[in-house]
C-alpha cells in the first residue's frame, strides 16, 4: 500500500532518494526511450545519454557531506554538468542546474520551493540551447514547471501535491510533442528527450509516494516506426563534445562564433567551466577556436556518418553490460553510477533465484553480459543462470560488495569481454572485505566469544571481533583486515546506521591510520550496520 502523502518539508536526503529512484526508473526504460529516436543516426541514443547523465548526477550526490537540500542539489548539478552526454544529457544538466539555483541555501524545501526551482530549471534549459525548438524536452519542462507553479499557489500544497501536478503536465506535454514537430509526426513518435524527462519526474514522485519504482513508465510510446526522415545524401559530420575551462569565459560570444560552425549547438556552464556540444563537419576548427580561449578537456568526437552506415547495415554491436546483485538503495546507486546496466535486488537472507538473474540479464538488453553476484551464496545461482541464458554471460564470482565495487571500477563498456573479465577478476582479488552486525545468539568461534546482542565483526566469513561498543568492534575488524597495508578504507553504512555515527567512526579510523584515506558512503543495506572495504 502506498504511504500517505508527505506533508513535511524535505531535505537533501529526500532529494537524493527521489532522484535515485528516478535514475532507477529511467534505467528500466532507457531502451524504450532510445527506440523513439527519429533520425537514422542516434546521437549516442537519447535514453542512454540521459541515463549516463543521471548516473553521474547521483555519483556526486552520494558524495555530498551535508543533508541540506541546497548542498545536495549543487552536488547533483555539478555531477550532471561533468557527466552530461549528448543534447538530451546537456539539457538535463541545465534543468538540474536551475533546480540547484532554486534550492540554493535551503536546508529543506516545501512545495512552493520546488515549484520556484522548477521554473528556474525551465529557464536554464532554454538559455542553454542556441536555437530552442518547441515540441522537445524544452516544451515538457516549461509546461511541467507552469503546472507546478499553478499548484503551489494553493495554500498548504505539499511537495507531493506539486510534484503530482508536475508529472501529470509532463505526461500530457510529451503526448503533444508528436503534433508540435512535423518530423515527429511524420515518424509517428513522441519526443525522446521529453519522454525521458517525464520518466525522471515520475520516478521521483513514486519514491515520495511509496509506490513501486520498478514498474515501467506510464507513457506508452506512440506507435510507428522510426524512419530516416533526413535525405540519404545528407552528411552528418562529427558529434563533438568537450569541457572548456578558463577565466571570464564569454558564453554568449562562444555561442555566437560556434553557431556558424555546425548544428545542435549547446554551450552551458559559467564563466570558469563550460560544456560544449556541437554537430560539425570540421571538428578541428572548433577545437582550434576554443583552445585559444581556455583549456579543453574531455574531448569526445564521434563520426556520425560512420554511425549512420552502421545503423543502416545493422553492423553496430551492443556494448558489454554488467548485471549486479545488490541490496540497499545506496549501494544500488553506487553500482549504477559505476556503470552497471541492471541491478537485481538481493543479498544476505534474500538470495535471488536463477529466474530473477535471467530476468536481469534479459532486461539489460546486451549481447554480452557480466554477472556480479556480490555474495558467495549467490555464485552458484549465477553460474546456473549463465548456463541457461540465451545471451553470452560470464560470471565474475564476487563474494562481497567491496569485491563488486572494485570490479566495477575497472569495467569498460568499450573493452572486449575477455579484457573486462581479466581486469575485474584481478580487481576483486585485490580488496579485503569486512562487515559489522549484531549477534543473534551467543557464539564462540576460534579465539572470539560473542554474546547475543553484541556487535560482531567479520572478515570474509571469519568472526574476528565482538564488543558491546560498535566503535571497538569496527576498529578491531579493520585492524584484522591489515588496514595499514592499504591505501583506502571505505565504510558503507547501512539502514540501521546514521550518517553522524558513520562520520564519527571514520574520524576515529583516520586517527588510527593517518596514512590511509577513509571514505564514508551511504549503502542502505539491511542486516549489516557497516560493510568495510580495504584496498
Amino acid at each position: 500500500m502506498p504511504r500517505a502523502k508527505i506533508s513535511r518539508r524535505l531535505d537533501g536526503h529526500d532529494l537524493k532518494a527521489m532522484f535515485g529512484a528516478a535514475t532507477s526508473l529511467l534505467e528500466r526504460n532507457a531502451a524504450a526511450v532510445n527506440a523513439l529516436n527519429v533520425f537514422p543516426v542516434p546521437d549516442g541514443d537519447t535514453g542512454t545519454n540521459m541515463l549516463l547523465t543521471m548516473r553521474a548526477t547521483m555519483e556526486e550526490a552520494a558524495k555530498a557531506p551535508s543533508r541540506e537540500a541546497g548542498a545536495v542539489a549543487q552536488a547533483m548539478a555539478g555531477g550532471a554538468l561533468m557527466g552530461a552526454r549528448g543534447n538530451s544529457g546537456v539539457i538535463l544538466s541545465q534543468i538540474l542546474r536551475g533546480l540547484a539555483t532554486g534550492l540554493q541555501g535551503k536546508k529543506t524545501f516545501k512545495g512552493a520551493d520546488l515549484a520556484a526551482a522548477l521554473a528556474l530549471a525551465s529557464s536554464a534549459a532554454y538559455k542553454g540551447v542556441a536555437d530552442p525548438v518547441e515540441g522537445t524536452i524544452l516544451t515538457v519542462i516549461r509546461e511541467a514547471s507552469d503546472a507546478a507553479r499553478a499548484a503551489a499557489r494553493v495554500d498548504s500544497r505539499s511537495v507531493v501535491d506539486v510534484l503530482e501536478a508536475t508529472v501529470e503536465a509532463a505526461r500530457a506535454s510529451v503526448v503533444k510533442t508528436q503534433h508540435l514537430l512535423p518530423v515527429l509526426e511524420e515518424a509517428g513518435v513522441i519526443d525522446a528527450g521529453g519522454q525521458g524527462l517525464y520518466i525522471i519526474l515520475e520516478g521521483a514522485l513514486r519514491r515520495l509516494k511509496g509506490a513501486p519504482v520498478v514498474e515501467e513508465g506510464a507513457v506508452e510510446p506512440v506507435s510507428g516506426e522510426t524512419s530516416p526522415i533526413l535525405g540519404e545524401t545528407k552528411r552528418y559530420g562529427h558529434c563533438t563534445e568537450f569541457l572548456l575551462q578558463g577565466k571570464d569565459l564569454g558564453l554568449e560570444e562562444i555561442r555566437k562564433t560556434l553557431k556558424d560552425m555546425g548544428e545542435s549547438l549547446m554551450v552551458v556552464g559559467d564563466s570558469e567551466l563550460a560544456r560544449v556540444h556541437i554537430h560539425t563537419l570540421n571538428p578541428d576548427a572548433v577545437i582550434t577556436y576554443v583552445s585559444g580561449i581556455g583549456e579543453v578537456r574531455q574531448v569526445k568526437i564521434e563520426d556520425m556518418d560512420e554511425q549512420h552506415r552502421d545503423f543502416r547495415t545493422g553492423s553496430a554491436t551492443a556494448e558489454t553490460a554488467v548485471v549486479a546483485v545488490v541490496s540497499g538503495d545506496g549501494l544500488r546507486d553506487v553500482f549504477l553510477s559505476l556503470g552497471a546496466g541492471e541491478v537485481v535486488p538481493g543479498g544476505q537472507t534474500m538470495n535471488p533465484s536463477v529466474q530473477d538473474l535471467l530476468n536481469g540479464i534479459r532486461m539489460v538488453g546486451a549481447k554480452r553480459v557480466i554477472l556480479l553476484p556480490n555474495n558467495g551464496n549467490i555464485v552458484p545461482a549465477a553460474r546456473q543462470a549463465r548456463a541457461l541464458a540465451k545471451e553470452t554471460v560470464e560470471v565474475v564470482p564476487t563474494e562481497s560488495i567491496p569485491q563488486g565495487v572494485a570490479a566495477m571500477l575497472t569495467f569498460s563498456g568499450e573493452a572486449s569481454l575477455e579484457a573486462n573479465l581479466s581486469s575485474m577478476e584481478d580487481a576483486r582479488r585485490s580488496v579485503r572485505s569486512g562487515k559489522i552486525t549484531i549477534a543473534i545468539r551467543g557464539a564462540h568461534l576460534r579465539d572470539v566469544a560473542a554474546r547475543k546482542g553484541q556487535f560482531i565483526g567479520l572478515v570474509d566469513e571469519d568472526m574476528v571481533a565482538a564488543s558491546d561498543s560498535i566503535e571497538e568492534a569496527l576498529r578491531e575488524t579493520v585492524r584484522r583486515m591489515d588496514a595499514r597495508k592499504g591505501g583506502l578504507i571505505t565504510l558503507y553504512y547501512g539502514a540501521e546506521a546514521t550518517a553522524d555515527e558513520a562520520a564519527r567512526l571514520a574520524a576515529g579510523l583516520r586517527q588510527d591510520y593517518p596514512g590511509v584515506e577513509v571514505e564514508v558512503v551511504w549503502g542502505g543495506q539491511p542486516h549489516y550496520a557497516y560493510i568495510i572495504s580495504v584496498e
